[in-house]
């Protein structure tokens, strides 16, 4: 299975997502530092992949500071804080973090736990997706709907609800998948159609705004979505754009399924209001391929993620169980 983190002689190496469509390079990350700036300018992104990076991140910060814990639990606590949405993050670096007492060795094995679960995790995951989607979606094949991008770039390996749709186009269950730009950086059509192309499973790009017109004209028969991070209640948060999905999917009767490993869930957190929305900086809308497209000054609402409430959720789909909304 193609993956997009590894560890190597004492060194992360991973895809760089900023480059895809047009040029696939990776990058060696051989400090915190390096991993932070990594996770924060999305050369490494999805919930997942960014919880594996920090809990690399500590193993080679126990491996440069083997006799100061203190230095090493200073790095975690950056590490865990370099983006404050996607819950993965510091359950991986706490998790990794643990081992600490055993030495860097440990850490390190404890990491690389994590990488080579993760794998297992999403085909898991992607499976029972799969399951449910057929059996809610009838006998033929499907036309599905994604937002971002949930495949192995967002994962080690496999992915969680793009993981669903390549299970489903394995049983021949997919007629076409309807792939979000996902403004404003475009993980879906830079991302998500890369993989699918590779896949050669068939697909079409829409601009975000044109989705819920897609479902209104019949052309959905499944909203198919990943998490960053889930309340006790089910509330998903989730990449910008997924909660007016979710409430055209509401009114148009189409089931709208979540995707995400158990570490998703943070369940000391009662309802989607509490979650801490991270805010991006206003270039990101106002550029566009080195293009300003907007006046000198605009000021931006650019928010990373929204919150979409388990009422309006037909699941959520994670290695180990199904929710239903």
């Amino acid at each position: 299975m193609p993956t997009s983190l590894n560890w190597d002689d004492g060194e992360i190496i991973t895809v760089d997502q900023r480059r895809l469509p047009h040029e696939y390079r990776t990058v060696h990350l051989r400090t915190v530092d390096d991993v932070i700036d990594a996770i924060q300018t999305l050369t490494v992104r999805g919930a997942p992949a960014i919880g594996l990076a920090g809990a690399l991140g500590v193993a080679l910060a126990a491996a440069r500071h083997p006799a100061d814990r203190a230095a090493v639990h200073a790095a975690a606590e950056r590490l865990a804080a370099a983006r404050p949405t996607a819950v993965n993050l510091r359950w991986a670096v706490d998790r990794a973090l643990r081992r600490l007492s055993e030495g860097p060795g440990a850490v390190l094995d404890e990491a690389l736990t994590m990488l080579r679960e993760d794998g297992e995790v999403n085909r898991l995951a992607a499976r029972r997706a799969a399951d449910l989607v057929s059996s809610l979606g009838g006998p033929g094949a499907l036309r599905l709907l994604t937002h971002c991008n949930t495949g192995r770039f967002a994962t080690a390996a496999g992915g969680t609800a793009l993981g669903a749709i390549l299970d489903l186009a394995e049983r021949g269950r997919v007629a076409e998948v309807l792939v979000d730009e996902t403004r404003p950086l475009l993980q879906g059509s830079r991302l998500t159609a890369w993989e699918l192309d590779e896949a050669k499973v068939p697909y079409r790009i829409c601009v975000d705004s044109a989705a819920p017109a897609a479902m209104a004209r019949g052309m959905v028969d499944c909203v198919l979505v990943g998490a960053d991070r889930i309340t006790a209640a089910g509330d998903v948060a989730n990449k910008i754009g997924t909660y007016g999905l979710a409430v055209a999917a509401a009114r148009h009767g189409i089931p709208f399924v979540v995707v995400a490993p158990e570490s998703t869930w943070d369940r000391t957190i009662a309802q989607g209001s509490d979650i801490v929305v991270e805010e991006r900086a206003g270039h990101e809308v106002t550029v566009f391929g080195g293009a300003a497209v907007a006046p000198a000054g605009a000021r931006v609402f650019n928010p990373a993620f929204d919150v979409t409430p388990a009422e309006l959720i037909t699941a959520i789909v994670s290695e180990q169980h199904t929710v239903r909304g």
